[in-house]
Protein backbone atom coordinates (compact mmCIF):
# COMPACT_ATOMS: atom_id res chain seq x y z
CA UNK A 1 0.00 0.00 0.00
CA UNK A 2 1.12 3.55 -0.71
CA UNK A 3 0.59 6.58 1.50
CA UNK A 4 -1.84 9.07 -0.02
CA UNK A 5 -1.66 11.75 2.70
CA UNK A 6 -1.42 12.34 6.46
CA UNK A 7 -3.81 14.30 8.61
CA UNK A 8 -5.19 14.75 12.11
CA UNK A 9 -8.62 15.69 10.72
CA UNK A 10 -10.91 12.74 11.50
CA UNK A 11 -13.79 14.24 9.52
CA UNK A 12 -11.60 14.53 6.41
CA UNK A 13 -10.47 10.92 6.84
CA UNK A 14 -14.07 9.73 7.08
CA UNK A 15 -15.11 11.67 3.98
CA UNK A 16 -12.11 10.42 2.00
CA UNK A 17 -12.80 6.82 3.06
CA UNK A 18 -16.38 7.13 1.81
CA UNK A 19 -15.33 8.72 -1.49
CA UNK A 20 -12.65 6.11 -2.15
CA UNK A 21 -15.03 3.27 -1.27
CA UNK A 22 -17.64 4.61 -3.67
CA UNK A 23 -15.02 4.53 -6.43
CA UNK A 24 -13.96 0.99 -5.56
CA UNK A 25 -10.53 2.02 -4.28
CA UNK A 26 -9.48 0.16 -1.17
CA UNK A 27 -7.87 2.15 1.60
CA UNK A 28 -6.39 1.60 5.04
CA UNK A 29 -5.98 4.17 7.79
CA UNK A 30 -2.64 3.61 9.50
CA UNK A 31 -1.71 4.83 12.97
CA UNK A 32 -5.28 4.95 14.25
CA UNK A 33 -4.32 3.36 17.55
CA UNK A 34 -1.33 5.58 18.21
CA UNK A 35 -3.51 7.73 20.49
CA UNK A 36 -3.04 5.09 23.18
CA UNK A 37 0.68 5.80 23.06
CA UNK A 38 0.43 9.57 22.73
CA UNK A 39 -2.11 10.02 25.52
CA UNK A 40 -5.09 10.86 23.27
CA UNK A 41 -3.72 14.30 22.42
CA UNK A 42 -4.18 13.85 18.67
CA UNK A 43 -0.84 15.28 17.57
CA UNK A 44 0.28 12.21 15.63
CA UNK A 45 -1.26 12.28 12.14
CA UNK A 46 -2.98 9.28 10.69
CA UNK A 47 -1.85 8.01 7.30
CA UNK A 48 -4.37 7.28 4.56
CA UNK A 49 -3.02 4.39 2.52
CA UNK A 50 -4.35 3.16 -0.84
CA UNK A 51 -3.77 0.09 -2.94
CA UNK A 52 -0.39 0.23 -4.66
CA UNK A 53 -1.42 0.82 -8.26
CA UNK A 54 -4.37 3.10 -7.45
CA UNK A 55 -2.48 6.06 -5.92
CA UNK A 56 -2.73 8.31 -8.99
CA UNK A 57 -6.42 7.49 -9.46
CA UNK A 58 -7.17 8.17 -5.78
CA UNK A 59 -5.28 11.45 -5.87
CA UNK A 60 -7.13 12.60 -9.00
CA UNK A 61 -10.45 11.62 -7.42
CA UNK A 62 -9.76 13.67 -4.28
CA UNK A 63 -8.52 16.68 -6.25
CA UNK A 64 -11.59 16.50 -8.49
CA UNK A 65 -13.85 16.41 -5.44
CA UNK A 66 -12.20 19.55 -4.07
CA UNK A 67 -10.42 18.04 -1.08
CA UNK A 68 -7.41 20.05 0.02
CA UNK A 69 -4.85 17.51 1.15
CA UNK A 70 -1.08 17.64 1.15
CA UNK A 71 -0.39 14.50 -0.84
CA UNK A 72 2.57 12.23 -0.14
CA UNK A 73 5.13 11.76 -2.87
CA UNK A 74 5.10 8.17 -4.08
CA UNK A 75 8.35 6.77 -5.35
Amino acid sequence: MDELFRTNDLVLISAVEALLASAGIGCFIADTHMSALEGSLGFLPRRVMVQGGRHAQARALLEGAGFSCTFADVR
